[in-house]
């Protein structure tokens, strides 16, 4: 398999369904809502655990951002390109059925995939094996991503610092947010943090908003994520919050950066155990990003 230069693509961007490149049977276009469920059934049989309601952020960060590999009818092939504001991209779902693996679709959805971002700095979270694939592509090693495992933590005293989010200014959260993020991305955390399941809560402090985090529930249990912080003990105790009205026996997801060692402590001291890991790679540039005060990030499949 032949693994190209970002910087030499050459394909056509595509806008909407009705846009699409060919080549003989295989068709790439880009995917309507109802097809974004579809990749994220297929983020689940990977055993990804995807979140009961991501789909629906998902298509709301960029609906032009997702595309689908198509045999005749049958789908063979997904990607996401999201664009965020003007200057940063990520990949996700890049995902091919397992009947079709090894016959080149998978590296023609790609392509069109980083075309659609050409000019951008562009990141993606990629599993082990894959790493030399994607340096191939003009991708570099920023830091690991190291998701852990536990079960809820049991009750403890909310902070009174906390609150609900939606108690809190939208253009706060967003401003708080860009510090963690190469992008706004004002269209999907609004969606994200406006859940009907869930829960999304900000810790203020001296008038201002010092960490937030959101828990969703996921195929398997709940994960955590963003878990963003000014400290440590912010972070702990939006870590606790946010597990108080789910079961006792649900499992927790934490997907932390394994550069910032105040977030694994946070893990393991409540005897969390990595099950997983991913690289976070960048080409185009490695953000400057405020790791240490990461604590949880969003997601795997958008950044």
């Amino acid at each position: 398999m032949v693994w190209f230069s970002l910087y030499r693509l050459a394909q056509p961007e595509l806008t909407d369904t009705t846009n699409a490149v060919t080549e003989g049977a295989y068709r790439v276009r880009t995917m309507d809502r109802q097809e974004v469920n579809l990749a994220v059934e297929w983020a689940a049989a990977e055993r990804w655990n995807p979140g009961l309601h991501d789909a629906n952020c998902f298509y709301a960060a960029d609906p032009g951002g997702f595309l689908i590999g198509l045999l005749g009818d049958e789908p063979v092939a997904t990607i996401s390109a999201v664009k965020y504001g003007t200057s940063f991209g990520f990949v996700g779902f890049y995902i091919v059925a397992p009947a079709h693996r090894g016959l080149g679709y998978g590296i023609k959805i790609w392509n069109i995939g980083l075309a659609r971002l050409q000019g951008r700095t562009v990141g993606l979270d990629g599993v082990v094996d894959q790493q030399e694939n994607y340096k191939k592509s003009g991708f570099v090693l920023a830091h690991r991503n190291v998701r852990y495992e536990g079960m809820r933590v049991g009750d403890t005293r909310a902070s009174a610092a906390i609150s609900p989010l939606s108690e809190l200014s939208f253009d706060e959260i967003t401003t708080y947010d860009e510090q963690f993020f190469p992008e706004t991305r004002t269209q999907f955390l609004e969606c994200w943090i406006n859940r009907t399941q869930g829960a999304a809560l900000g810790f203020v402090q001296n008038g201002f908003l010092a960490g937030y985090g959101v828990l969703r529930p996921c195929r398997s249990g709940y994960k955590v994520g963003p878990l963003f912080a000014d400290s440590p003990e912010i972070a702990e105790s939006l870590f606790l919050a946010l597990q108080q009205d789910i079961p006792n026996d649900a499992p927790i997801f934490l997907d932390t950066p394994a550069v910032n060692e105040a977030a694994v402590d946070l893990a393991r001291r409540h005897n969390m155990t990595a099950v997983f890991e991913t690289a976070r790679m960048y080409a185009g540039g490695n953000p400057d990003l405020s790791l240490d005060r990461i604590f949880g990030v969003t997601s795997f499949e958008l950044g």
